[in-house]
């Protein structure tokens, strides 16, 4: 979104102007502003946007509702061997995009099976970790703290990364081009993270805080209105990308992030996104972009996946 500056005649005119992809096709979008861009500017955009959303917001709910309907029709039996399938799913893939060499098959074996594979014991235990804790994650509703992400980490690389397993990281990194927030702001901007996804539940607009300032020098959003009416698919999504830039642990932060966003879609009574390894070219390819390129491609991509809900 961005304000277009206009001229009729001697006079300038100010508008805002979006682009929104509609059946694979580009539709701008404008909304006049007036003779001078006006001081609640961000209020202003932050309502475009919600104009420009219901239709998304439509097929999201429908997804929510259509798979809610379905998911109370199953034995509670039956449910306990679909989340075992989601588990080996999402533990595979989620395992691979990192390196793992743990195939589908063999990540059946391990979680459904109890046998190891002839393979690495790093891969087979982080295997058996995630999936414990995975499930773990859908039975029990947690509050997104701090602690919580860290308990995370230590319960898949407890075993196998016990240096790093449970701890942030206090050391500078890269992720290819991108150089993560210096250690020291960690705890900081993790509370930062938090208190945006809990931010959820307000109804007020609020000012951005003044500790949102980095994270904004480094192209991380802190919208400064609330975000109660966003979707929860658009928190997951925006949530994921923000603790990808964070990266605050020195490793495994694809595996937690991709954990946090179907942490948020789950208990938010929406069917989660599997990240496919066949699909991680586009997956990393959206994480280079800012966050709204991201969010874009995220939402995209899970309609897509969803679309036989949407009725």
């Amino acid at each position: 979104m961005e304000i277009i500056e206009k001229n009729k005649g001697k006079e300038k005119y100010y508008y805002l102007k979006h682009n929104i992809r509609k059946k694979g096709k580009v539709i701008t979008k404008e909304k006049y502003l007036g003779k001078n861009i006006p001081k609640n500017i961000e209020e202003i955009k932050f309502s475009f946007k919600e104009e420009l959303k219901k239709d998304l917001n439509k097929k999201l709910l429908m997804i929510k509702n259509n798979f809610q309907a379905e998911w109370k029709k199953i034995p509670e039996s039956v449910k306990e061997k679909e989340k075992e399938e989601i588990a080996i799913a999402f533990t595979y893939n989620t395992n691979a995009i990192e390196g793992s060499t743990i195939t589908l098959e063999e990540a059946r074996e391990i979680i459904h099976d109890k046998i190891a594979p002839n393979k690495s014991l790093r891969d087979i235990k982080e295997t058996e970790a995630h999936s414990k804790l995975f499930l773990k994650m859908l039975d029990k509703k947690e509050k997104i703290t701090k602690e919580l992400l860290l308990k995370w980490h230590k319960e898949i690389f407890g075993e196998t990364k016990a240096d790093i397993a449970g701890r942030f990281r206090d050391y500078l990194v890269r992720v290819g081009i991108y150089s993560a927030p210096d250690w020291q702001e960690i705890d900081r901007l993790i509370s930062e993270l938090i208190s945006f996804t809990d931010k959820n539940k307000e109804s007020l607009p609020h000012q951005a805080s003044r500790d949102s300032l980095s994270l904004k020098l480094r192209g991380i959003t802190m919208p400064s209105l609330s975000n109660k009416k966003m979707n929860p698919v658009e928190l997951s999504a925006r949530a994921h990308y923000k603790f990808e830039k964070i990266h605050p642990f020195g490793d495994g932060n694809g595996r937690i992030g991709r954990l946090l966003m179907n942490h948020i879609l789950w208990h938010s009574g929406y069917p989660m996104l599997i990240i496919e390894y066949k699909k991680r070219r586009s997956y990393y390819k959206a994480l280079q972009k800012d966050e709204e390129g991201f969010v874009s491609y995220f939402i995209r991509r899970y309609v897509a996946i969803h679309k036989k809900m949407i009725k």
